[in-house]
């Protein structure tokens, strides 16, 4: 299971990077993290007044099919990237 140790390896080192990213990166690290972890994306899309939640929901819902072992390929992925390796 080399993908799920390095996908929980992402997971720490995100931790650690020494900046913080960007509202867009923030979002493409949470829309990833969701979809690797529990799919397709559920429930009703949070209102108006609640920015901050539409925005992560519309990001994760943008990942829709996407399947979890891809997710998890491309968070690592982008992890890497966000730590300059």
């Amino acid at each position: 299971m080399a993908l799920d140790d390095d996908f929980r390896s992402a997971q720490e080192r995100v931790r650690t990077l020494p900046s913080r990213p960007s509202n867009e990166q923030l979002l493409d690290l949470y829309s990833l993290f969701k979809q690797a972890t529990e799919g397709d994306v559920q429930g009703k899309r949070p209102g108006m007044l609640d920015i901050k939640g539409r925005a992560k929901y519309d990001a994760w819902a943008q990942r829709k099919s996407l399947p979890r072992e891809t997710a998890k390929k491309d968070y690592v992925a982008l992890v890497n990237r966000l730590l300059g390796g």
